[in-house]
């Protein structure tokens, strides 16, 4: 006879490492069954159900079919004949329940191979999927905001984080190059998208790459963002390199970039060092678009703006010596400078006699 308690006691094993309901895996085993029923003893055709039932220490087998006078399909039709003493219960085009319980158990061998080979797959495909959706619910409601999660470990195409006791990935296209990971480390990440799909079934993406996991930085930082007294106007990001904001605010009294900034810095280093050294700009907005521009060029020096408005280009004079820090590795700097102030920029170094 089947021992139902060794089904029982791995269930209990799952439930505790995987976080994943009981019932639900009595569910997933129950479908195992079913699946593995339909393969070796009937067809895909057949209507089989299966009652586990672990506290009583026993299992339910049975197979609807259809009554018929001549049967065509064996898998899904019975003759009335066929039914003995109880054919008298019945009539032509009825449904009849048989149960095959006992067929099944007395195949130990054929059951064993549902656990190591049908159920098995099964099991683990649906242990993921619960865990997909398990997934899903826990950050539903924290799309668009970020979250500190610890580093389980660190893989070529990937790292495995943890978020109580659950494990989620953050893929190599979502991580910043220049970043270093560590096992053990706490991290934080921004929940760009979380996606509720019946065909791939739910899917939360994480990044570190997106420009707003910069403001959610600064928001847990700095009090005045979290609040609105002080706003982003605008930010542009190259990820792991540099940022570029403007802040603005309705209070006069209040000093935008000095919030972010904060006392000593401390605002602005906190914010820098969770992006591993990338630099950050900081810019306090104003109507003088010949002055934004000069401050979206920091660090460098500018001398003069020439602004052709109708075609929204900036001449920029630097010195020959702030030419580089104009223009910054791979023209990162003016490119950035020209995402954020929505003008095309060119820089020239004037002779000087």
């Amino acid at each position: 006879m089947l021992d139902l308690k060794k089904i029982e006691a791995a269930i209990n094993q799952i439930s505790a490492e995987k976080k994943i309901d009981k019932n639900k895996l009595v569910e997933i085993i129950e479908q195992a069954i079913k699946t593995a029923y339909k393969k070796d003893y009937a067809s895909k055709d057949t209507n089989v159900e299966v009652v586990l039932d672990l506290p009583n220490n026993s299992i339910e087998i049975t197979v609807e079919k259809e009554v018929v006078d001549v049967v065509e399909n064996p898998y899904t039709q019975i003759a009335l004949k066929d039914l003995g003493d109880a054919a008298s219960w019945f009539s032509i085009w009825d449904m009849v329940e048989i149960d095959v319980t006992d067929e099944i158990l007395e195949n130990e061998e054929w059951f064993g191979r549902i656990a190591s080979q049908a159920a098995r797959q099964v099991i683990i495909q649906k242990i993921q999927e619960s865990e997909k959706e398990k997934i899903y619910n826990l950050f539903k409601d924290k799309v668009w905001d970020i979250v500190n999660l610890k580093i389980e470990l660190v893989e070529k195409n990937k790292i495995l984080l943890d978020y109580n006791g659950n494990t989620i990935v953050l893929p190599k296209s979502e991580q910043v190059a220049k970043d270093k990971y560590v096992p053990g480390q706490r991290i934080y990440v921004y929940v760009w998208k979380v996606e509720e799909d019946t065909l791939t079934w739910p899917k939360v993406t994480l990044t570190r790459k997106d420009k707003n996991f910069v403001i959610k930085l600064f928001e847990i930082n700095c009090p005045e963002l979290e609040e609105g007294t002080v706003e982003v106007v605008r930010i542009v990001r190259n990820p792991g390199f540099k940022t570029k904001i403007i802040v603005g605010s309705e209070y006069e009294e209040i000093d935008p970039a000095g919030s972010l900034i904060g006392p000593k810095w401390i605002r602005v280093k906190a914010v820098v060092d969770e992006l591993f050294g990338e630099k950050v700009d900081i810019i306090n907005y104003t109507d003088d678009i010949k002055e934004l521009i000069k401050k979206s060029l920091s660090p460098a020096q500018v001398m003069d703006v020439k602004i052709d408005e109708e075609n929204r280009h900036a001449t920029c004079y630097v010195l020959e010596e702030e030419k580089l820090k104009a223009l910054w590795k791979w023209w990162a700097n003016v490119w950035l400078a020209s995402e954020l102030t929505w003008y095309k920029i060119t820089i020239i170094s004037p002779e000087i006699n």
